[in-house]
């Protein structure tokens, strides 16, 4: 489906699930009572509506904010929110308090030895999962190259 379509049905549907009529002059109206720059014409707003355009950032803001719905869902879909959700929780679940202290030491640092670690941990990876090791673009250089 379209990114403006989906957009458009998300917005029509926040503002039927906050008590507004989902018409344009009510977008209108009620965005600009909100939004300290420059008003939107109604063109502007049956745009958004109809699949036409997409608000700036700044704007999904002021409508989230106005709808009580979070910016990104509003913007992406519950989809994307809910991805990134479960990618928070893996690491919630998966990581206790050994791994987070090794993080923490690891990004402690300096970037030259943080890319060995990293390369070597890929390697271990990706040799358990029977894979070959990852290839870096400066591995086989010398101080002198």
């Amino acid at each position: 489906m379209n990114e403006k379509i989906e957009f458009s049905s998300r917005l029509r549907q926040a503002m039927t699930d906050a008590g507004y009529a989902a018409s344009p002059s009510v977008l209108e109206h009620e965005f600009n009572l909100r939004w300290y720059g420059r008003s939107i014409s109604n063109q502007a707003a049956w745009s958004w509506l109809n699949s036409k355009a997409i608000p700036t950032q700044e704007k999904i803001q002021v409508l989230a904010e106005w709808l009580k719905v979070a910016p990104e869902v509003l913007r992406f879909g519950d989809a994307v929110r809910k991805s990134v959700q479960k990618h928070r929780e893996r690491w919630d679940e998966g990581v206790g308090y050994l791994e987070r202290e090794t993080f923490d030491a690891f990004l402690q640092l300096p970037a030259p030895q943080r890319k060995l670690i990293r390369e070597v941990i890929l390697t271990f990876a990706k040799v358990h999962q029977g894979g070959a090791a990852p290839r870096d673009a400066s591995a086989g250089k010398t101080s002198s190259d």
